[in-house]
């Protein structure tokens, strides 16, 4: 690739570039980045499915790239965050975007902001978009970022819409109450659009945001549900009609079956223009993968790595590893940022853990190992406790003091799986 002067010559120096650019990490709002797409005329004509929600979004949307990659369609997918590298974030047909085709859509992105200050997921969002029209895509998956109204991928306008869930985080940007960020998550919805929704008990303003735009809603418990059969199927109902004999997702946790209800429906939905069949269906729910995501990585003892770092994703990483005992003690390598609900965190999970390995995450965010040490004795004063400068020396010492019946279990931010991931690659 020619690089034009003055631009960087290389993947990280793009990165290092595009997070230096505007002062904020995160700046509310689509007037500017708006303004950079109809200067790139992003305005693509396959359909576009646009997933939000408090937790599941990663999920919901690995289920269906997996459908419609097992169904022959060329599908692109946006989602962030990414572990271990940014390609991880642009895909097609279930392959990352290379560092050459990264480079040239972020400087397809910087000729066309001209003195548009953009922030680091805006400017990856445009360039994205900027990656697939040049595709050829039958469809594209875009996964929001924060929230759903003031979202980049907003700008876009969704063929399908998903709501997978609605709980407390982000607060400082979307609100302190379910309803007020039910109401940011449901600013993706569209009239005469399909907008489901995978939250047994959506917040009213979802519902009424749903009902002032003319959106199509759909509802799990409601317009569609699941149920279970004994041989160790799910079957899809939605009114007259029941999808049975579907395999359990590869996606670990009884809650995924939630968002697979979700990601039928928007199959459903999209049948006319991208018809599936339902073996292809079942195809994609048995060979979805996604990382960090209740991922068992070892054995003897057993390593498990997950992303959880808010209460909603913790009740489910805790619920997951009751039904899933193991034989001898619970050991936690733990690491947050500090701007997430720490205290939430640790009473969902305090009585599947037995012994904890703490640190801190060296990130500007980060919280320190001191915080975590004085928080878990506040809540849990009985539980072993180990304090560490960083999270590869928790995870050692875990490694070195566990049995073979024992498990470790890595959580509490994106930074803390990905730093064991790189430990796990390594070895």
């Amino acid at each position: 690739m020619t690089v034009p002067l003055g631009l960087p010559a290389d993947l990280p120096g793009w990165l290092t570039y595009i997070e230096a650019l505007h002062p904020k990490s995160i700046a509310m709002g689509l007037d500017r980045v708006d303004e950079v797409r109809q200067r790139l005329n992003l305005y693509p004509t396959f359909p576009l499915i646009t997933v939000a929600g408090t937790n599941g979004k990663g999920s919901t949307c690995a289920m269906l790239e997996r459908i419609y990659h097992e169904a022959g369609y060329r599908v692109g997918s946006y989602s962030s965050p990414h572990l271990l590298r940014y390609n991880e974030r642009v895909r097609i047909s279930c392959q990352e975007i290379s560092d050459n085709e990264l480079c040239s859509a972020f400087a397809a992105v910087e000729t066309a902001r001209q003195s548009t200050l953009l922030t680091y997921f805006e400017f990856g969002t445009l360039a994205a978009m900027c990656h697939f029209m040049q595709a050829g895509l039958d469809l594209a998956i875009l996964e929001v970022g924060l929230g759903g109204r003031l979202d980049a991928v907003n700008i876009f306008d969704p063929d399908c819409t998903i709501v997978t869930s609605i709980d407390l985080d982000h607060m400082d940007f979307l609100g302190s109450s379910r309803e007020s960020i039910g109401y940011e998550k449901a600013g993706i919805f569209r009239q005469g659009i399909a907008a489901i929704c995978g939250d047994p008990d959506p917040p009213a303003s979802l519902l009424r945001h749903a009902a002032e735009t003319g959106a199509d809603l759909s509802q799990i418990q409601q317009d569609f549900s699941f149920t279970t059969a004994t041989d160790g199927t799910w079957a899809y109902v939605a009114g007259d009609t029941k999808i049975a004999q579907l395999p359990i997702p590869a996606l670990r946790g009884a809650f995924q079956l939630y968002n697979a209800a979700c990601v039928v429906t928007a199959v459903r939905v999209l049948q006319a223009r991208l018809p599936i069949s339902t073996d292809q269906i079942a195809a994609g729910l048995h060979n979805v993968s996604l990382a960090g995501r209740f991922q068992v990585c070892r054995q003897n003892p057993q390593v498990i790595l997950d992303v959880a770092h808010n209460p909603h994703a913790s009740d489910a990483l805790a619920e997951n590893l009751k039904q899933q005992p193991c034989k001898g003690r619970t050991f936690a390598v733990f690491a947050m940022l500090s701007d997430k609900d720490i205290t939430g965190v640790i009473n969902a999970l305090q009585e599947e853990i037995d012994i904890w390995y703490v640190a801190g995450i060296e990130h500007p965010r980060g919280a320190s190992a001191d915080q975590l040490v004085e928080l878990i004795h506040h809540q849990v004063p009985d539980n072993q406790l180990h304090k560490y400068p960083n999270v590869t020396s928790a995870f050692a010492q875990a490694c070195i003091d566990a049995g073979e019946n024992d498990r470790i279990v890595v959580f509490g931010s994106f930074f803390t799986v990905a730093d064991i991931m790189r430990v796990l690659q390594a070895t």
